[in-house]
């Protein structure tokens, strides 16, 4: 909007520009610190793209598929239930009835530590001033110290044609339809998940991924137990790469390349999920002193400052994983040193967690990793066929496994494929952070029968103590 007299201007002690799991952390942990604090997002409710149209809008919608696809598995312990019948309607009240809940209570945490809001768009003027364009007109705010916590937005393919049924993440979540065939360009953590949800809600499913395996920032054995299940279920395109796709009437028709050779294929509608980028494109960083590095980043030292110290950057504009849990210790990192903390964000690991069925995560040091450094491991695993609480819940599709040091022991890194494995992967974290090595895993006593003590059992395998296998 275009203000009509020039806007007055606010100051703050610490702006941030940002209001997503990372932006919202800092803010709250700074006013608790006893700053004055301006939190600036263009949507208007708090939360930014995970509790928005991320991860909490897709983990609901992967409880609801979960829940048919447990109906159906039911069958094979005797309880039977007719076909399910599902009410989008209900079903997107009910997704966005989650994310309400959650945005009010943002709201209510900020009025309680008297955040100002403001909702806009913030560009940069020098650095030291914002302008915040949005629905009530424009604001100017100085600042002491500004956090630049804007995360990213998806990637887009420009040769594709301006289409309705090509969407990305945020049009799958919406779920406005379900199409009879959807193809899914790209096999990592977020199409898999769409996938999931639109097979449960009746769409035939195409994953085009142009890496050999889906996930390919995890080993293959740790991807295996998912890969072999949905294998049966989709149609897996992978080592193949989109070159080029037609809109028609009816449908939409892919030209793809791949070991086949060339082929395409018609369907419905196209998910496109090929990765997320920085999302700085409207701050005038420049303004400010500031530019990105080649992969869009904004450099940043262990207290996340930018090479304009009193401005810092957390989050997905921070190279790194791009993952809420991230953003959030880095916000709090950040607000900290403002404050004059001696903080530093400095994890051994940050886990990641696909929540597919099952669901796969993992934490520190890859075996593809350990081979390209040189550094000698051990593998020891546990396979779930052999659990007997994943038997006793009828999904015995896992594995637990454990790479550590091969002098010393120690955990480099974990791996879970299965049911709830991203509530498991906890425990390998905090290994991992605390220098366990795999006897600090097998002598503690895990309760039995647990998922959890795969782990433990894992371990014993490393330490040659193992009975259950």
């Amino acid at each position: 909007m275009t203000a009509t007299t020039t806007p007055s201007a606010k100051h703050t002690a610490l702006l941030v520009i940002g209001a997503g799991p990372g932006g919202y952390a800092a803010a709250f942990r700074a006013a608790d610190l006893g700053k004055s604090v301006t939190l600036v997002d263009r949507r208007a409710t708090l939360g930014g793209v995970c509790l928005n149209v991320g991860c909490i809008p897709s983990k609901a919608l992967l409880h609801a598929a979960q829940s048919v696809a447990d109906a159906s598995d039911a069958s094979a312990f005797g309880v039977s239930f007719g076909k399910p019948s599902v009410d989008l309607d209900a079903l997107r009240d009910w997704k966005d009835g989650v994310i309400t809940r959650l945005t009010q209570g943002l709201a209510g945490l900020a009025r309680r530590r008297k955040v100002d809001v403001l909702q806009g768009e913030a560009a940069f003027m020098s650095d030291r001033e914002v302008t915040v364009s949005g629905p009530d007109g424009v604001h100017r705010v100085t600042f002491d110290d500004a956090i630049i916590a804007t995360g990213s937005v998806p990637v887009t393919l420009p040769f594709l044609p301006k289409d309705p049924r090509i969407i990305d993440s945020t049009g799958a979540l919406a779920i406005a339809r379900v199409p009879d065939h959807l193809v899914i360009l790209g096999g990592g953590v977020i199409g898999l998940e769409m996938a999931q949800v639109y097979q449960a809600l009746g769409s035939r499913i195409t994953i085009v991924e142009m890496a050999t395996q889906i996930i390919p920032s995890a080993d293959a054995a740790l991807v295996k137990p998912l890969a072999d299940r949905i294998g049966r279920r989709y149609d897996m395109r992978l080592g193949t790469t989109l070159k080029a796709a037609q809109a028609h009437k009816d449908d939409l028709q892919l030209f793809l390349s791949g070991p086949e050779g060339e082929t395409d294929i018609r369907c419905d509608a196209l998910l496109v999920a090929v990765g997320r980028r920085p999302d700085l494109s409207a701050l005038a960083i420049a303004q400010a002193g500031l530019s990105p590095d080649r992969q869009g980043f904004l450099p940043v030292n262990s207290r996340m400052q930018t090479q304009v110290p009193h401005i810092y950057a957390i989050g997905d504009i921070a190279d790194g994983p791009m993952l809420a849990h991230k953003a959030a210790h880095q916000g709090k990192t950040a607000a900290e040193a403002i404050c004059g903390l001696r903080s530093h964000f400095d994890p051994v690991t940050i886990p990641s967690v696909a929540y597919t069925a099952p669901e796969v995560a993992w934490a520190g040091l890859t075996e593809t990793e350990a081979k390209a450094q040189g550094i000698e491991i051990d593998i020891s695993s546990f396979p779930w066929a052999a659990s007997g609480r994943a038997m006793s819940m009828g999904d015995a599709t896992g594995v637990t496994r454990l790479i550590t040091d091969r002098a010393s022991g120690r955990v480099l890194g974990v791996g879970i494929t299965g049911a709830h494995a991203g509530e498991l992967i906890a425990e390998g974290v905090l290994a991992i952070e605390m220098g366990a090595d795999a006897a600090d895993l097998a002598l503690s006593v895990h309760p039995h029968p647990t998922l959890s003590e795969t782990l433990g059992f894992a371990a014993e395998a490393r330490e040659g103590t193992l009975t259950d296998l």
